[in-house]
């Protein structure tokens, strides 16, 4: 769980807390379905639902974004 002001827990295991339950809600798995699957039966659902996704930001566009919003 997350504390008070710290953001999201980090770990795998509240991690996997949040997959399981997205893949409940998405996809009506019980738990035992969801711990059974394979990392590919995991992705294969979102992959089918947002086929394109955007390729990460090239060294250019992260240099412009780093200027546009400086840190601090």
């Amino acid at each position: 769980m997350s504390g008070a002001g710290r953001g999201p827990d980090p770990t795998f295991a509240a991690a996997a807390t949040r997959l399981a339950g997205l893949a409940a809600l998405a996809l009506g798995w019980r738990p035992d379905e969801f711990w059974r699957a394979t990392p590919a039966e995991l992705a294969a659902p979102g992959e089918a639902l947002a086929p394109e996704r955007p390729p990460p930001p090239d060294a250019t566009l992260r240099e412009r974004l780093q200027e546009m919003f400086p840190d601090g």
